[in-house]
């Protein structure tokens, strides 16, 4: 049930500050802004403060913008104290708010503010995750920067065939002193993160769920475990494909406009690069998924359509193992 929300604090988080602005539900008073450093002593004494001024908790929303690590303080101290906080996306509330000219902390703080009462309807209340989810998210993200530096030293080796072997003697040298360090770090963060799924029993039985579909090893099943929050933050596998960027949208409009049905380019990344690469396992080594492949490029469809389709397979899948709390069995396998 939605609560009877009366005061409305937009919260434009920064590095350094917290720009703030204060609006009653009628519009009827003027609006307080004010800035607080974005600090814990400092947070925790504007909170004191909202708090003394305005006595009872329920009736107040705090919305803030998803601006990643700087927003953690201010939610940490908003969920101690018992506060409801909506942390929206940076690129809705910009897209809510029409025309406009200009731009200031201030005058954001204000806009954030009128976003979370003119879109009280579509409110999601957030909750920090626990600290497995954090440090799994951080773990996952220091492997991500040591492969791609792994990669990037990794080209140095080109080199080889078209420069003299004298002028490459040092500088071949010490890449492999790198690549040598950056490998054995890797594999300290891999086992930082083995740990940690294997001492969370949640993660632990929805890791070896993942993994029996084909496709999903253990990058691709972690890095689904992080950022579903344990399959907590999405209802259903659509959501979560519209997420990842693979889910197909429709482009048209009244009788001349007939666009292709695309994917969004608004998308996470992350895990559109790791699905793809899943998907390109999953219809090498699954009967299923090759005869489905082979089936509609026989069709004359584009190669990376059903690709994508096979993407949408795999996030189905892997909502139904967890939702059904079964290891996946492929019937196609079966049958044959």
């Amino acid at each position: 049930m939605q609560k009877d929300y009366q005061i409305f604090i937009g919260i434009d988080v920064s590095k350094d500050k917290l720009d703030y602005c204060i609006v009653n539900s009628n519009f009827q008073n003027p609006q307080q802004f004010g800035v607080v450093a974005n600090q814990a002593k400092a947070i925790s004494k504007f909170i004191q403060t909202i708090r003394k001024n305005f006595q009872r908790e329920s009736k107040i929303l705090f919305c803030l913008e998803n601006t990643g690590i700087y927003s953690m303080p201010v939610c940490y101290w908003l969920q101690a104290a018992g506060f409801d906080y909506w942390v929206v996306s940076a690129l809705e509330i910009k897209r809510s708010k029409g025309i406009s000219r200009g731009k200031t902390d201030r005058t954001d703080a204000k806009d954030i503010a009128y976003y979370a009462i003119t879109h009280l309807h579509q409110i999601k209340l957030s909750h920090l995750p626990t600290n497995d989810f954090i440090e799994l998210r951080l773990l996952l993200a220091e492997r991500e920067k040591i492969v791609k530096s792994i990669g990037a030293f990794n080209t140095t080796k080109e080199n080889k065939n078209f420069l003299p072997k004298e002028n490459l003697k040092t500088i071949l040298k010490h890449n492999q002193v790198t690549l040598s360090f950056l490998q054995k770090q890797l594999k300290e963060i891999e086992k930082l993160i083995d740990k940690l799924v294997q001492n969370n029993e949640t993660f632990k039985q929805q890791n070896e769920l993942l993994q029996s579909i084909p496709g999903i090893g253990k990058p691709t099943s972690v890095t689904f475990i992080a950022y579903t929050q344990a399959f907590t933050l999405f209802k259903n596998h659509r959501q979560f494909a519209c997420f990842a960027g693979v889910a197909p949208f429709e482009y048209s409009s009244g009788s001349s406009i007939r666009g292709r049905t695309k994917v969004s380019h608004l998308a996470n990344k992350k895990i559109k690069t790791i699905l793809n690469l899943a998907a390109l396992s999953a219809k090498k080594y699954d009967p299923q998924l090759k005869h489905y492949f082979d089936k509609k490029l026989a069709e004359g469809k584009n190669k990376m359509l059903v690709l994508n389709a096979i993407r949408c397979k795999i996030i189905s899948r892997a909502f139904a193992v967890i939702k059904r709390n079964s290891k996946f069995v492929n019937t196609f396998k079966a049958v044959a």
